[in-house]
């Protein structure tokens, strides 16, 4: 039996294709993937990821549990409303989840898990407060809902939609948030553009979706949302990145504080290690199409090196193949590599990702 999320109906009134998605029946699309790509880019998109789990950590140092849980350090939280991107690593370095912390005040933290891996997630930091800090209440949220409204126009749309919120939240920076009456709103995203990322009451989701789209924010599905974070550069859990990969060689050393005296779960590990391994973009010079798991070669120093597509696809903005790929480390920029495709080796350039951000291509 699939999972349903609040507005399970809202999409089939709304004649999208439902797939199963890890166990959750989610929106594929409304009728074109490469539309709803395009509004996002151009206009403004919204996105149900409710399949996603807020959990909420309360009580006394609550930021003491966390310094020990996760890679990046929530010390840099001292604004009420900031979150912080990190990742939750196993002992031996190895990634767990990609998550997003939101300081809410010295007795609350609200940290947003993946779906895929939210019963893992809640159990590990179950465990981990048993060990550590046996006082906290780990609560997850599945009475919420979350809808992402992204695009150029989307927060003068959502605007539209939440009387009272432009006053609130036209100030915020990326990654800050607010509240407004039941809806927590916060500058945050996956697509490369700007918008809110919404958690709201279950109850209330189709009714706010509906506004939405009365105000001209269009319905996207799984397939757009793919296109877009992978034009933004942005790893997806369980291709990207996972427990056998640590974030040193996942394009993730930016999230991890190894500098602080601080100690994390995974830290030794990651001193430890030194990174042979990279997350580079590619782009496909040759005609054809990039996908995952698909074979890299390239040649270093007179000597020929093998990688592998992780995550990989036609790019509606650039009109043109791209991939994000592990390759041996360090590789330059703009070297030339060929991916092995149905027997044939293509040519594609190695390039900086993201590839595209805030509507422009950036390659």
């Amino acid at each position: 039996m699939l999972k349903m999320t609040p507005l399970n109906q809202v999409h089939r009134d709304m004649n999208a294709k439902m797939v199963d998605f890890g166990g959750w029946d989610m929106p594929l699309h409304y009728g074109s993937q490469l539309d709803e790509h395009h509004k996002v880019r151009q206009d403004a998109g919204m996105f149900d990821v409710s399949h996603m789990l807020p959990v909420d950590i309360k009580g006394e140092n609550v930021r003491g549990f966390l310094r020990q849980l996760v890679a990046n350090n929530v010390d840099k939280l001292t604004l009420p409303g900031k979150a912080l991107y990190s990742c939750m690593l196993t002992p031996q370095g190895g990634i767990i989840d990609d998550l997003i912390i939101y300081f809410l005040s010295e007795t609350w933290f609200r940290i947003v898990v993946n779906a895929g891996t939210a019963d893992k997630d809640v159990a590990w930091m179950s465990k981990q407060r048993d060990a550590l800090a046996p006082h906290l209440d780990i609560t997850p949220r599945r009475d919420l809902a979350m809808v992402a409204v992204q695009g150029p126009n989307a927060r003068a749309k959502v605007w539209q939609v939440i009387p009272g919120s432009e006053a609130a939240t036209a100030e915020l920076k990326l990654f800050q948030s607010a509240e407004v009456g039941p809806y927590f709103i916060a500058r945050t995203g996956y697509t490369g553009e700007d918008g809110f990322e919404i958690i709201l009451p279950a109850a209330e989701a189709p009714v706010f979706w509906k506004a939405l789209h009365a105000a001209g924010v269009a319905p996207a599905g799984l397939g757009a949302r793919d296109t877009l974070r992978l034009e933004a550069g942005m790893n997806l859990y369980g291709q990207d990145m996972d427990e056998s990969r640590n974030p040193l060689e996942s394009g993730l050393a930016w999230t991890v504080d190894l500098k602080s005296e601080r100690d994390f779960i995974g830290k030794q590990a990651l001193l430890d290690t030194q990174a042979t391994q990279q997350l580079v973009g590619l782009v496909l010079v040759d005609r054809g199409v990039l996908r995952g798991h698909q074979v890299v070669v390239g040649e270093k120093e007179g000597k020929e090196y093998q990688g592998e597509i992780t995550s990989g696809g036609f790019s509606p903005t650039m009109n043109q193949s791209i991939a994000l790929a592990r390759l041996p480390a360090p590789i330059a920029g703009n070297d030339e590599v060929h991916v092995v495709v149905r027997d044939k080796k293509l040519r594609a350039r190695v390039a900086k990702y993201p590839f595209v951000r805030n509507g422009k291509v950036l390659v």
